[in-house]
């Protein structure tokens, strides 16, 4: 006889315990915002988790492996990287038009495999040309994986993917930094095979998340309405400007890894650990704050509104900075906590602005195409923004710093300007 059907009055039943508690713990890690909610969501987060750890160990590793272990000039290796990096930048749009045909999964799919093989090619590397012609294959790989990338977000992310771009973003600084602290063992070791061990183990991550991303659904392209233009972007003026005001807001992006160390080595009397200490800090607040300044961005007007405020933000950061010059010890310690507060404050604000205004302000049908030339304008910025940080705000002191305090200020307050423009030229325009 049947007895588990038989159970007193008022006597509960009890799901599978495993089960339940695997509901539970998901559902409270949504809620936290450390998880998203849907499994095509998490999916994507996991690809580019994984793809950044690859970036991390790169950045990290690379410059010295190609010194110390292949025994290329620093010279030579530096104009190798920069160029190609620019050389890169002119894959996005053209990708990106790919990916809006195509579908933005399998091109995303196909940067990543092409970024493993030219990876793993610099293992193989002698000389000059060799490396150049890996570099460039690589960052052609990585411009157009951005590009694939943005309509792959707005598509899964909807109906708020600037709040799933920032959680992506959180979760990249993670990915970077466990990267980074992996690749400490191998400048560690300081041996030509834990060298190679780095380049094919950043090989391996582009590979992995190569996999992982047959777990991302396909996202269907988007009809071209009639009359369209087929390259859009190049031709949308509104968006063109923004391009060009968010390189000049992505400089600030520079100040922390190259100007703001040596200011404080060269210019203050604050401790040289404090160097990594500031990083931290602006790690940290990033991390833990992007998803939440994210909430208030839902659409172009308060982007634009996001993008002032972010404005401001950085030229109060720079007026702190350079207070710090020449201020006793701690007290510049302080002085720069400060900077590097309000620093990372008004780089959550312009980056949730950003985010919205690369979706808001592109057609549904080319987001691809938009992507790539958006890429474009951070590209030129971390081309462009070491040489000129390095002229005016450590070359001219605390001067340089206020004037990329006030470039940046008007910069911000251009951009709420731009969107309207955009806003009254997408409404007369058939895309």
């Amino acid at each position: 006889m049947d007895t588990t059907s038989q159970r007193q009055p008022g006597e509960r039943t009890e799901p599978p315990a495993g089960k339940d508690a695997g509901r539970g713990l998901s559902a409270r890690l949504v809620a936290r915002g450390l998880i998203p909610e849907t499994g095509p969501k998490r999916a994507f987060a996991g690809t580019t988790f994984v793809n950044q750890i690859g970036k991390g160990l790169f950045i990290a590793g690379a410059a010295l492996f190609f010194t110390r272990s292949v025994g290329l000039p620093v010279a030579q290796v530096g104009f190798a990287l920069g160029a190609a990096a620019l050389i890169g930048l002119a894959a996005g749009i053209p990708v990106g038009h790919l990916a809006d045909r195509y579908g933005p999964r399998e091109v995303f799919r196909l940067t990543l495999l092409v970024q493993a093989v030219a990876v793993a090619g610099l293992v193989f590397v002698r000389s000059f040309p060799a490396l150049i012609a890996c570099l460039c294959v690589a960052e052609l790989a990585v411009s157009a994986g951005t590009a694939a990338r943005g309509p792959l977000t707005r598509a899964l992310g909807a109906p708020n993917p600037t709040r799933y771009r920032s959680y992506l973003r959180a979760l990249n600084n993670i990915a970077v930094g466990c990267g980074a602290l992996a690749a400490g063992v191998a400048v560690q070791l300081d041996t030509r095979t834990a060298y190679v061990c780095l380049i094919l183990g950043t090989a391996v991550m582009f590979l992995v998340s190569a996999a992982v991303s047959f777990r991302v659904p396909s996202v269907p392209p988007v009809e071209v309405p009639a009359g369209g233009s087929r390259w859009p972007a190049l031709k949308d003026k509104p968006y063109v400007v923004l391009t060009v005001l968010d390189g000049i807001m992505s400089i600030q992006n520079q100040v922390l890894i190259f100007a703001l160390p040596l200011w404080i080595i060269g210019r203050t009397d604050a401790p040289r650990w404090f160097v990594g200490a500031s990083v931290a800090v602006n790690t940290a607040l990033v991390v833990c704050l992007q998803v939440r300044v994210s909430r208030g961005v839902d659409d172009n007007a308060s982007a634009g509104r996001t993008a002032r405020r972010a404005g401001v933000a950085f030229l109060f950061s720079t007026a702190l900075i350079a207070a710090a010059g020449g201020a006793p010890g701690w007290v510049a310690v302080v002085v720069v906590v400060l900077g590097v507060v309000a620093l990372t404050v008004g780089e959550l604000w312009y980056t949730a602005a950003s985010f919205e205004l690369s979706f808001g302000l592109a057609p549904e049908h080319a987001q691809g195409q938009y992507s790539g030339l958006f890429a474009i304008g951070q590209g030129l910025s971390n081309a462009i923004g070491p040489p000129v940080l390095g002229l005016v705000c450590i070359g001219w002191g605390a001067p340089g710093w206020l004037a990329m305090g006030a470039l940046f200020l008007v910069a911000g307050q251009v951009v709420p300007l731009v969107v309207k423009w955009s806003d009254r030229t997408r409404a007369h325009s058939p895309g």
